[in-house]
């Protein structure tokens, strides 16, 4: 009894490391840059003028701590759903070779945007909303560390992305990780607070199907809209973008050298 115990803890302890590494790197790392070192330089993209309190930053850190610890014990579901072989398509994957991986890698990260918007979407419900999303929107004027600032079902919801994918498509060894990678870097900068990417000479973003820091800053601000993580697309589709998102984010854009350029339409 006691070796099993040990063995969950030590299943339990290699889920919980890698995904509390990426959280004290990304977090920590995009607000000392951000919100320390190059905070001088950087003050025209600040989205808010306020910043967050440090309690709030605080707060932000012990929730995030719990929904890391969600992870990790989902994650040993995981393992032992691996073992009773529940994810046969990950063998399959694996014999397809690096080009999959490469596929699997993009489908993952395009599968969880689909993901995120409609459960997201869906917690934003009056019946969900106090249970499942209330913990995030707390953080009105986001920080770094509201990345993984979650109710207990938000952390569930999320994880259950990592669960589900690979029983539905056949998932190369190993591309879940490097999603989940990109998910926390693009979350943590989502957060940030500062607007980061450059502008077109229309004023619009560079790369307009990617969420900007502006866009996710206005659903925090104005929760009706903009319901969207990482691609703009599924707002556009379904009439839920923010109407003043382009102008908005104009506000804040940085733009080449010399190049003024006409103020932005909404929409």
């Amino acid at each position: 009894m006691q070796g099993a115990l040990s063995n969950i803890a030590d299943v339990w302890l290699s889920q919980l490391e890698p995904t509390l590494l990426r959280y004290a790197i990304f977090t920590v790392g995009v607000w000392l840059l951000l919100w320390v070192v190059l905070k001088p330089w950087l003050a025209a993209r600040k989205i808010r003028p306020e910043t967050p309190p440090a309690w709030q930053m605080l707060t932000e850190l012990g929730y995030s701590l719990r929904s890391m610890v969600i992870f990790a014990t989902v994650g040993v579901l995981m393992v032992w759903m691996y073992e009773a072989g529940l994810y046969p398509l990950g063998t399959i994957a694996d014999s397809w070779g690096p080009v999959w991986f490469g596929v699997s890698l993009v489908a993952g990260i395009v599968g969880l945007d689909a993901w995120f918007y409609w459960s997201h979407r869906l917690m934003h419900h009056p019946r969900l909303f106090r249970r499942f999303h209330r913990r995030h929107h707390r953080s009105n004027n986001p920080s770094p560390f509201t990345a993984y600032s979650f109710d207990v079902g938000e952390a569930l919801v999320l994880i259950g992305y990592v669960v589900v994918f690979p029983i539905v498509f056949p998932m190369s060894s190993g591309a879940m990780q490097w999603v989940m990678l990109y998910q926390i870097v693009t979350n943590t900068l989502l957060h940030s607070g500062y607007e980061l990417m450059p502008a077109r000479r229309d004023g619009r973003p560079m790369l307009d199907f990617i969420v900007t820091t502006t866009h996710h800053d206005l659903h925090h601000a104005q929760a009706g809209w903009n319901y969207a993580a990482w691609f703009t697309w599924w707002d556009r589709w379904m009439g839920t973008e923010h109407p003043e998102y382009h102008a908005r984010y104009a506000k804040a854009a940085w733009r080449p050298a010399g190049e003024g350029g006409a103020p932005v339409r909404a929409g």
